[in-house]
């Protein structure tokens, strides 16, 4: 039987985070088990038969507004200085998104001042005596027109439902600005590693104490290691064998084209909100700056998912009335351990930015 201090679920940046606290700060030995065949999680990149970097499970932009999250991943990489900048095609034009002073000039075709985006918002927005789903945040802030054209599809197609069955938070989130800032992310930090995440998630863990199993899965063989702390980063409802049933997600079905040209899109990512069944197209080499004379287009298909499942790729919990009492009910058992400690997006059903996980892992181990 091996022994180690800490056995990990999960090789994704939170697990790998985690691990790497662990063995450099603490001093403790440490078992990653992964059932994929690669270590990543959703943020895994790799090159594909042309030689060209992608990012298997979709676009990943790093950005914190946290410096010690920074200044720890910084220990193991360089970065690009890369700054995301995404469009809508809409009426047939790629238009700035986020919604910003530009968004309104390239939609219709005039010029406007902050004067005039606030004066045409207060113009078109529908006051509403409560806000009860996610249309509603919209209408109420921007109009209706607004809304036809950049989310009412969007969101259908993303979801699988109306917004009007949707949470208000899915929708308050998005900002106007009233100004020509057509950054996606205004975090102080931004960027891209400079070999890759697979790379930096290779350096993070090339330490003596950490152990990484890939392609298993850890009720498989749980029993032949003896740990004195579990770091459980994979689905929660899976752990307790779903014995109140599933916890939903939005899941991602991806399908990659190689192009015979140097670069098809005007920006990394270019979102369809009416247009195709795909939601959005990624060009990677905008974020890489690789030099390569073919490209490579990344289509996003949404459609149901649960987290135990490979394809279609889990990537948004559904978060709901129904979902977040029956999340509530798996908490209630996750308190009753003692030396499990459930971390991540699966592990606790939250939507959760890559720096989030980062922040999180830093604060359980440091």
């Amino acid at each position: 039987m091996k022994t180690v201090d800490i056995l990990i679920v999960g090789a994704g940046i939170t697990g790998i985070t985690a691990a790497s606290i662990l063995a450099r700060e603490k001093n403790k030995t440490v078992l990653i088990i992964e059932k994929r065949h690669h270590i990543g999680g959703n943020c895994y990149d790799c090159f594909n038969e042309d030689g060209i970097l992608i990012h298997l499970y979709g676009p990943h932009i790093f950005h914190t507004q946290h410096k010690d999250v920074w200044d720890y991943l910084s220990q193991f990489t360089d970065w690009l200085d890369y700054v995301h900048h995404v469009k809508a095609f809409v009426d047939g034009k790629y238009i700035s998104f986020p919604i910003n002073i530009n968004t309104f000039e390239q939609l219709f075709e005039k010029s406007f001042t902050k004067d005039d985006v606030l004066a045409y918002l207060e113009q078109k927005k529908i006051d509403l005596p409560e806000i009860k789903n996610a249309e509603d945040m919209v209408i109420s802030r921007m109009g209706k027109t607004i809304y036809d054209k950049f989310f009412k599809n969007y969101t259908r197609k993303q979801w699988g439902v109306d917004a009007k069955d949707l949470a208000p938070e899915i929708t308050e989130r998005i900002p106007i600005r009233f100004d020509r800032d057509e950054r996606f992310f205004t975090d102080p930090y931004q960027g891209m590693p400079e070999k890759g995440y697979t790379e930096l998630f290779k350096a993070m863990l090339d330490h003596e104490n950490i152990q990484v199993i890939t392609g298993k899965d850890y009720r498989d063989i749980k029993d032949q290691v003896k740990f004195d702390k579990m770091i459980y980063t994979g689905p929660v409802d899976e752990f307790f064998d779903y014995k109140y049933g599933y916890l939903p997600y939005r899941g991602i079905n991806f399908s990659f084209k190689t192009y015979d040209q140097e670069n098809c899109l005007p920006v990394a990512v270019v979102n369809y909100p009416n247009d195709h069944d795909y939601t959005r197209i990624t060009e990677f080499k905008h974020m890489t700056f690789q030099q390569h004379y073919k490209t490579c287009l990344c289509y996003e298909y949404p459609a149901p998912a649960k987290a135990e499942k490979d394809e279609p790729v889990a990537s948004y919990p559904v978060l709901d009335k129904k979902s977040l009492a029956n999340y509530l009910k798996y908490k209630n058992e996750t308190n009753k351990l003692i030396n499990v400690d459930f971390i991540g997006r699966l592990g606790e059903f939250k939507y959760l930015n890559m720096d989030a996980c980062v922040k999180n892992a830093i604060d359980l181990c440091g």
